[in-house]
């Protein structure tokens, strides 16, 4: 069977949620890892009302680090946490935002992450996340999928580093240009969904949704991985 993995980063609501809510429709996703959700006044609400627009629920728990993991109707939540990542001093707090998922018998642990603009600690934070996932998955004999704002290019360490752990599934069957950032004139590809070696990836690559829409939603734009699982 074919899952449709997503990731995208939010930013934090303060564009139009309407559109925000089409675009993640629109992406069809069994599964999204989200970043920058709100997570001050009414987060719990408004990252709810976000997802039930959208046609999904928030599996996961907690504020951490801005990040989430939603869940379609196809697939059955089996475990969900958030994990705090190392702090660094005078840095923002980043975290890990796992769901374990299951559909028609095939098991994926899912994990949001967000990594720093600071490089050190971005790398430092890439090896702490797959650690975790690895752990989570191991546990639930999962396999493991990440999903989220690498804020670098695939040529720098951080991305190279999780690259060489896992998939990079928009290099292994791109769809479209791969730019993610910024939303409105895209320029980079920092947005990615990294899958485990070995899992048939189908196509990984932008949304089909209206230009308004997209450069309306969010700052980035969202990547959407279809995976081939099971039998």
């Amino acid at each position: 069977m074919t899952i449709r993995v997503a990731t995208y980063n939010l930013h934090g609501l303060r564009d139009s949620v309407p559109a925000l809510a089409r675009v993640i429709a629109a992406a069809r996703a069994d599964v999204v890892c989200v970043q920058e959700a709100p997570r001050f006044v009414r987060w719990r609400a408004r990252r709810a009302a976000l997802a039930a627009a959208s046609g999904l629920t928030v599996a996961t728990p907690g504020r951490a680090g801005g990040l989430a993991v939603l869940a379609g109707r196809r697939v059955r939540v089996l475990h969900a946490a958030a994990h705090p990542l190392r702090a660094f001093l005078g840095l923002e707090r980043r975290a890990l935002a796992v769901a374990v998922v299951q559909a028609e018998g095939a098991r994926l642990a899912v994990g949001s992450f967000h990594l720093d603009l600071n490089g050190p600690a971005r790398m430092h934070h890439a090896a702490e996340a797959m650690e975790l996932i690895e752990g989570v998955a191991a546990r639930y004999d999962a396999a493991i999928v990440l999903g989220g704002d690498v804020n670098e290019r695939p040529h720098q360490p951080a991305w190279r580093y999780l690259a060489g752990r896992l998939t990079d599934c928009y290099a292994a069957a791109p769809k479209g240009d791969g730019l993610t950032f910024p939303a409105a004139r895209p320029s980079g590809r920092i947005d990615g969904v990294f899958a485990a070696r070995g899992t048939p990836v189908a196509s990984c690559g932008g949304v089909d949704a209206p230009i308004a829409d997209l450069a309306g939603a969010s700052d980035h734009l969202p990547v959407v991985a279809e995976l081939r699982v099971g039998h």
